[in-house]
């Protein structure tokens, strides 16, 4: 049913049990795992000139950190699991749903704060555009308020 699955990370906590899921789900279909991380530009060039190389070098450290984390947690579930990683520069939400499509992905994975209400208008939320412009199935992971945010069950 799966043969290819995007997790689509950005480090944070509401990710991490996404990643824990996806990688489960992967493990049970036997399926490739590509992690994403997209260093949003929009957050870069917003920035003044004498420090967005900077801010760009960071980002780009915090990516390869979030892809870490999804390595990791393949590995410590599945020594087997091949993991192919990107950090890519654009638009969070069009650049993971392009990812998806010239990866020939079969789902995507993130993870989602569950903001609903005025606070899903006022901050937006890249998983709720993924959604509703990926033309591939996105599964969206929230993080458990009351819980340990790596707690799964499937």
């Amino acid at each position: 049913m799966f043969d290819t699955i995007v997790i689509a990370t950005d480090g944070s906590d509401s990710v991490r049990r996404a990643v824990d899921v996806a990688v489960d789900v992967a493990v049970r279909f036997d399926a490739e795992v590509h992690a994403l991380y997209v260093v949003d530009s929009g957050e870069v060039e917003s920035t003044p000139d004498e420090v967005r190389d900077d801010l760009r070098d960071a980002l780009d450290d915090h990516g390869e950190a979030a892809i870490d984390q999804v390595t990791d947690a393949a590995a410590a579930r599945d020594a087997s699991l091949e993991i192919t990683t990107d950090v890519r520069e654009g638009r969070p939400a069009p650049e993971i749903s392009g990812y998806a499509r010239e990866v020939g992905a079969d789902v995507v994975a993130m993870g989602t704060r569950g903001r609903h209400g005025e606070n899903r208008f006022l901050i937006g939320s890249v998983a709720e555009r993924v959604v509703r412009t990926c033309p591939i199935p996105v599964l969206t992971v929230r993080q458990l308020t009351d819980e340990s945010p790596r707690r799964t069950t499937i």
